[in-house]
């Protein structure tokens, strides 16, 4: 979390120290997924864990702790696998990276209609306004919401957008993970 500013809120901290864990895997990752949970909770109720995760002694503001889960199925769409899952009690939160094509908004009135899904992404990837992006989204139980945004181009930690409402799809998305 070296690159993680101490006064931002505790889901803004989890989703930078996630984009920077992201980043230092380098570019074209398969989308991860994370459960985050409170730090002083799992300090108290899992102290085995905690100290494998290097959490141990006390620290004056816990947060979140992001623990990655196991890798998303790559035969599946994200969305029908995102409405797979149940989260225990103990996870306040999710998040997700996942990386992809975006074109600026000066693009959309060139979109061809009636495209098939397929067709578009081809058209997309091979648009010249492309951009590649790693998207970095998590939600809270409670409906808290922040994104970050780190694009190819300018893959710097002081290049990284944030924000509630950046990638709103996703987070709706994530959400539906804490629905009965």
């Amino acid at each position: 979390m070296s690159n993680t500013p101490m006064a931002a809120s505790p889901l803004t901290r989890a989703v930078l120290e996630i984009d920077e864990y992201a980043s230092g895997l380098g570019w074209d990752q398969p989308a991860r997924l994370f459960a985050l949970v409170d730090t002083a909770r799992l300090r108290a109720q899992e102290p085995g864990l905690a100290a494998q995760l290097g959490l141990e002694g006390e620290q004056e503001n816990p947060g979140l702790t992001p623990i990655e889960q196991d890798e998303i199925p790559t035969g599946k769409p994200l969305d029908e696998f995102l409405g797979t899952i149940a989260w225990p009690d103990a996870v306040v939160g999710c998040a997700l990276t996942v990386e992809r094509l975006m074109l600026p908004p000066s693009a959309e009135a060139q979109v061809p209609k009636d495209l098939s899904e397929a067709a578009l992404t081809k058209w997309v990837a091979e648009h010249p306004d492309r951009q590649e992006v790693r998207m970095t989204v998590a939600v809270l139980r409670d409906g808290a919401r922040e994104s970050a945004l780190r694009l190819r181009e300018k893959d710097s930690p002081t290049d990284v957008l944030t924000g509630a409402d950046l990638v709103p799809g996703l987070a709706q998305a994530l959400s539906a993970t804490f629905e009965d």
